[in-house]
């Protein structure tokens, strides 16, 4: 059964932890600290999903197993502190591959839409770069650029209207 619970869809690497390249085993995953906090409290309201933008698979730096077990261990992290991740969405292409399924490209926000009922003119994107926001307008609804992350190199790409914020938890306390 749909819950009709809107979303809020973060980015993985510079949102939720530490961009530290190509991630190929859980031990190099580093939560932001703000991280925990931020998550708990956007829950109250919003169902969590992850987007993700995985090129180094197709660029051969990691494999689609390394990859899902760094994103398992993520949520298994994250469920462990109370947060339940809804599901958890990543596109294993290079932007040249010119897929369906890179952000900004909205084909994953339907498909929680399609899955879970996910109200996407109530929903919101987080993340560190301006597709992050870019995918937002492209499912209807709201963008919340982070400075952490590659963010302080990008913010200078985005309109003026997008909502910025120092990192994870400001995102999450203006969203709420």
């Amino acid at each position: 059964m749909r819950d009709q619970k809107p979303a809020v869809f973060m980015d993985r690497d510079g949102t939720l932890i530490l961009d530290r390249g190509y991630l190929r085993s859980p031990d190099d995953v580093v939560f932001y600290r703000q991280t925990i906090d931020a998550l708990r409290m956007l829950q109250l309201k919003f169902d969590i999903f992850i987007i993700s933008n995985q090129s180094g698979i197709a660029k051969g730096f990691q494999s689609v197993e390394e990859t899902e077990n760094v994103n398992r261990h993520i949520v298994n992290e994250l469920a462990l502190s109370g947060i339940s991740v809804k599901d958890f969405y990543y596109c294993p292409h290079r932007r040249e591959d010119n897929c369906r399924c890179m952000k900004p490209r909205p084909f994953f926000a339907h498909k929680a839409a399609a899955d879970y009922g996910v109200p996407l003119s109530c929903s919101f994107s987080v993340g560190d770069h301006p597709h992050d926001v870019e995918l937002a307008n492209n499912f209807g609804g709201v963008g919340v650029y982070l400075l952490t992350g590659h963010g302080g190199k990008h913010v200078s790409e985005l309109r003026k209207d997008v909502f910025v914020a120092k990192n994870i938890l400001a995102a999450s306390r203006h969203i709420m």
